[in-house]
């Protein structure tokens, strides 16, 4: 059986970094059309991991409070990013000021969130202009022709014989609990599909970084990219939600 842990990603922090792919160019492009990535601005980035968000909104010239619950992340955040204010904490615990972000973003992250919680937290830590922009990779594009690769990689995964309960990568599925809340309109959604060339070492780093795999299958995930030729075509898909936040009461 394989447990998802939210902490997991702290335990591959050195890694985590490096062997995750960057977002798409174009997600970041309709990010940046809400006019709320400037210069001055301030963000909240929940779920920060080792900065892959933080990272580009600093160098957009935004004020960013990272937040990020792993201690090894954190410290890595930190020393990443020394511009960035880095919180150690859930999203479920934090205290905002009222009012005092321009954009939050929860970038391959809100599925570990109690959304109960959160939302109203960062509700209140929102301007009235501002955004809440909540994306993910995704790593398997379903509408992409199936490889020999990902052919292998669904033996794996069937041979579990357990199921995660909903779908944490599914667009449609997220939108609606965050709609549910009646604390966000959602205004916008996106979709991205790019492909990836990696070898059998990117695999086995990527594979390492993912909670529901374990090194068991990792390595055979790495041992079929070799059988394979050692490098293998990865068709990706990406998502972004753009949600306005209700008007107070």
């Amino acid at each position: 059986m394989n447990n998802l842990d939210p902490m997991h990603f702290n335990a591959v922090a050195a890694n985590y970094g490096s062997a995750r792919p960057h977002y798409p160019a174009a997600l970041w492009r309709d990010a940046a059309a809400t006019g709320l990535v400037e210069p001055g601005r301030r963000a909240l980035d929940l779920g920060a991991g080792s900065g892959e968000a933080t990272g580009e909104l600093l160098a957009r010239g935004m004020d960013v409070v990272a937040v990020e619950p792993g201690e090894s992340l954190a410290a890595i955040l930190q020393q990443r990013f020394p511009a960035a204010t880095v919180v150690r904490s859930r999203a479920e615990d934090i205290r905002p000021d009222t009012a005092a972000f321009d954009l939050a973003i929860a970038a391959t992250s809100i599925h570990w969130m109690d959304l109960d919680v959160v939302l109203p937290l960062v509700h209140k830590a929102l301007t009235a202009e501002a955004r809440l922009l909540v994306w993910r990779n995704v790593f398997g594009d379903p509408d992409a022709e199936v490889t020999p690769f990902r052919h292998e990689i669904q033996r794996i995964v069937d041979r579990r014989g357990t199921t995660r309960e909903g779908n944490p990568e599914d667009l449609e599925h997220t939108a609606a609990k965050i709609a549910r809340t009646q604390l966000f309109t959602v205004e916008q959604m996106h979709r991205y599909r790019w492909s990836i060339e990696l070898t059998a070492d990117q695999i086995h780093a990527l594979f390492a970084t993912f909670s529901d795999w374990s090194e068991s299958e990792v390595r055979q995930a790495a041992s079929i990219a070799e059988t394979l030729g050692g490098t293998v075509t990865e068709h990706y898909s990406s998502w972004l939600i753009n949600a306005r936040p209700s008007p107070n009461e």
